[in-house]
């Protein structure tokens, strides 16, 4: 195991350096990460696909372990199979091609490679892992593999596959041995395959806002899970470490040039998961926005923002788990009512043409704040019934433009 390394005065503030050759031209750090998640298709999320939720009957099915736990086998292995199958194919990698971007960021979760400690996951998402990777190649597309859930969860999210009032993650060893091993399994898949997939994200979302605990264990994990990726397997796949919910500045000079390299800092910015949040115009979310711009440059690592959306509130449906409310109408326990939903969310044939020229504004000034750094990929392609979050919805219906690069607004920062 690696120990946390003394930093060298003399490298930091040295940029973490790239291997410009080794990624069929991509030049991170030059070029400029314009990507999307494919979100709700190897890990689900109660929000992406809410009638996968809904058809089963049966309220205590939350998650992705109690989709596994809480219904028949057969039945939820046949229901998955058909939501693999479709809900993301070859014909969305040539859409997202065509759009004019260059990444697509794909979320899996360790059960797909392990449940010996018994979990009642079903599995099967591996080939379409590597049906993903096919694809890409075909639409010359680079592929992020972000392993999104940990075993014991890593934050207590549904997206992590199991919902709980507290991680468990960071508390086990065997936890984090388990994850380091699926790291290991990833990197052996594609250490030849970096012209296509030049990054593995070794883990979602650590819930450093718990403390120290928490940060503790993430951030040995980075190093090992770096040891893991460029060591053992001999490669420059580039890593991706996510900043654990922490400003840039707690990440300064972490992981430092020269001792490494091929290193992102992956952060993920949305304005929605508060009361303050919600409670604010669409200027202030375009100030927010835009003011952002100070914190993703001020690292000694390359930023991208992994995930963000054109979304403002909260009221997507199941955004805050499945049969919990939202904090902007008052349906979320302990909030207050702000305002109706109603418009602003849904299907884009219900959004004013006031409201989508709002999200295309938000959308640029994000995009032109993301772009001072590393770039940026949106959370997420689609979704069954939350328009103002999805990429494809946006394209569709006018509120992103067909070409990221051409911009209607930009002089919105200032």
């Amino acid at each position: 195991m690696r120990l946390l390394p003394r930093l060298i005065t003399s490298v930091a503030l040295a940029v973490t350096l790239f291997s410009a050759d080794a990624f069929a031209g991509f030049l991170y750090g030059q070029q400029k990460v314009r990507g999307v998640n494919a979100g709700g298709w190897l890990v689900l999320e109660p929000w992406i696909t809410p009638s996968l939720f809904d058809d089963t009957g049966d309220s205590r099915i939350v998650d992705e372990y109690t989709f596994g736990q809480f219904q028949d086998r057969s039945k939820a292995q046949a229901t998955l199979k058909e939501h693999w199958d479709t809900w993301i194919t070859e014909a969305d990698f040539a859409d997202i091609a065509a759009a004019g971007l260059n990444h697509v960021r794909v979320p899996i979760g360790y059960w797909a490679f392990d449940v010996s400690a018994g979990e009642p996951y079903i599995q099967g998402q591996l080939p379409y892992l590597l049906k993903a990777v096919t694809w890409a190649r075909n639409h010359n597309l680079k592929l992020i593999v972000d392993l999104h859930g940990a075993p014991g969860s890593q934050n207590g999210f549904d997206n992590s596959g199991q919902k709980m009032s507290y991680p468990t993650w960071h508390t086990k060893q065997n936890n984090v041995d388990r994850t380091k091993a699926i790291i290991s399994k990833l990197a052996s898949m594609f250490r030849q395959q970096t012209g296509t997939v030049p990054i593995i994200a070794p883990l979602n979302e650590p819930a450093g806002f718990y403390g120290d605990d928490v940060l503790k264990t993430t951030k040995q994990y980075w190093m090992d899970g770096y040891d893991i990726i460029r060591n053992s397997q001999q490669t420059d796949i580039v890593v991706m470490i996510h900043d654990a919910f922490q400003p840039a500045k707690y990440w300064q000079n972490f992981m430092p040039s020269p001792i490494f390299n091929n290193v992102l800092i992956d952060t993920h910015i949305y304005q929605m998961f508060s009361d303050a949040e919600n409670q604010r115009s669409d200027d202030e979310h375009i100030a927010q926005a835009c003011a952002k711009a100070s914190d993703i440059t001020s690292s000694t690592l390359l930023t991208v923002v992994g995930e963000w959306t054109p979304a403002a509130t909260d009221c997507a449906k199941y955004l805050n788990g499945r049969g919990i409310g939202s904090r902007y109408d008052g349906t979320f326990p302990g909030s207050q009512k702000i305002g109706s939903c109603e418009g602003i969310t849904g299907k884009a044939s219900t959004f004013s043409e006031e409201y989508k020229e709002f999200l295309r504004k938000y959308w640029e000034a994000q995009v032109i704040t993301y772009e001072k750094a590393g770039g940026w990929i949106q959370w997420t392609w689609k979704a069954e019934i939350a328009d103002e979050w999805t990429y494809q919805a946006g394209l569709e219906n006018g509120w992103i433009p067909q070409d990221p690069t051409d911009l209607k607004y930009r002089g919105i920062c200032g």
